[in-house]
């Protein structure tokens, strides 16, 4: 009693194949496929590095003098 036979396991798929249907079983193992697929194929891309990069923007401070602001500082309400 303590394993399950092939009669068992036989017994088990044909009620399966009977609730689910032969075209449900193979739709929904489309759809698992699909999704390793898409999962193998963004694993890819994840390593892949970035093959176009921009240069570094940076701000030059020292060109062009500021002007003190006036409002900085004070409680105007």
């Amino acid at each position: 009693m303590g394993s399950l036979s092939i009669w068992h396991w036989i017994v088990v798929i044909a009620v399966v194949l009977l609730l689910f249907g032969r075209g449900k079983i193979s739709d929904l193992m489309g759809d698992v496929a699909q999704g390793i697929k898409a999962f193998k194929k963004g694993m890819q891309d994840d390593d892949k590095p970035a093959e176009k990069t921009e240069p570094v923007k940076s701000i030059d401070h020292g060109s062009a003098p500021t002007a003190a602001r006036s409002d900085v500082g004070s409680k105007a309400v």
